[in-house]
């Protein structure tokens, strides 16, 4: 939406750790002149591995190298890291990271993760732009089986200055998605954030809370939810791969929200998670401050991460 836009020097600045362990594992290999060979490609491989860009993801990587290099595309080390920028970047069409937007009436956004995974302060994040930018935002506390997740969320909701619907602890989630969706259109608010249950006993009940609440919010707003958002930690690295294939067979998941990737130096795990699960990554956390939001743009993100 052009609101959450990041300068590239801010990029370099928070995704540092990231940029340090895979400037420093990528040197140990890349002998800068000396020639492309199998033995190299075989070290790049577990280099890259290991800056948790994935198996599936590098073997696709390394793929792709070897067919430059037998080719004569690429001859030398020199070639190796322009290339892999050129192919990284081309993994996210453009159309995917838009933020999907109702066409008329309030946009539902309904966001997902596990406790613990930066969800409250993401949630909170993204209703702070937005509100910044004119906008008239409603967060909902869907996620009333922890006391503490409706308490997070109502200080959030004070400290950024946006509107807030709750019930009581142990409340039924759908019937706060219910009396949430009533006011977002009552007070016509532009945006209604929904926080949902981190983890409940089992898959299936995961499933059937989340699908409740979505049959409900489709019942009140057409073509609600706009967009279903899922939080995962970056610091968490491959685990956020499998929490991602948990969630998308309980809900549709559009766009993923990577929290905390200013404090990680597991950064890479943002290819692997397009790569393996072709769920684009909108936004990412990039620090404490709810300022400190930004879309995710993967020219930028690439050129920060190898530069």
């Amino acid at each position: 939406m052009g609101i959450f836009t990041k300068t590239a020097e801010f990029f370099k600045d928070r995704l540092g750790k990231t940029r340090d362990k895979i400037s420093s594992s990528l040197s140990s290999v890349l002998t800068l002149g000396r020639n492309i060979d199998e033995a190299l490609l075989d070290k790049l491989e577990e280099t890259l591995i290991s800056d948790d860009i994935g198996i599936e993801t590098t073997d696709k990587l390394i793929t792709e190298l070897r067919a430059a290099y037998r080719s004569r595309r690429i001859a030398t080390t020199d070639d190796i890291v322009p290339f892999l920028k050129e192919h990284i970047k081309n993994y996210w069409p453009a159309r995917d990271r838009q933020l999907r937007l109702a066409a008329s009436g309030p946009s539902v956004i309904l966001v997902a993760g596990v406790n613990g995974s930066g969800k409250t302060t993401s949630i909170a994040k993204l209703a702070y732009i937005l509100s910044r930018n004119g906008k008239k935002v409603i967060v909902a506390a869907c996620d009333t089986f922890r006391a503490a997740a409706v308490e997070q969320l109502s200080i959030w909701a004070e400290r950024i200055g946006v509107q807030i619907i709750k019930h009581k602890t142990g409340s039924d989630p759908a019937a706060v998605a219910f009396d949430a969706c009533e006011a977002a259109v009552a007070r016509a608010a532009d945006f209604l954030i929904l926080d949902t249950a981190g983890r409940l006993h089992t898959q299936k009940d995961l499933m059937r809370q989340l699908t409740k609440i979505r049959n409900v919010v489709t019942g009140k707003i057409a073509d609600a939810p706009n967009e279903v958002l899922l939080i995962l930690d970056a610091t968490t690295g491959q685990n956020a791969i499998v929490q991602a294939k948990m969630f998308t067979e309980a809900i549709d998941v559009t766009g993923i929200f990577l929290a905390k990737l200013d404090g990680t130096a597991r950064g890479g795990i943002v290819i692997a998670i397009k790569d393996q699960l072709d769920i684009p990554v909108k936004f990412v956390g990039l620090g404490e401050k709810p300022e400190d939001i930004a879309e995710f743009d993967p020219d930028t993100f690439v050129e920060a991460l190898f530069d």
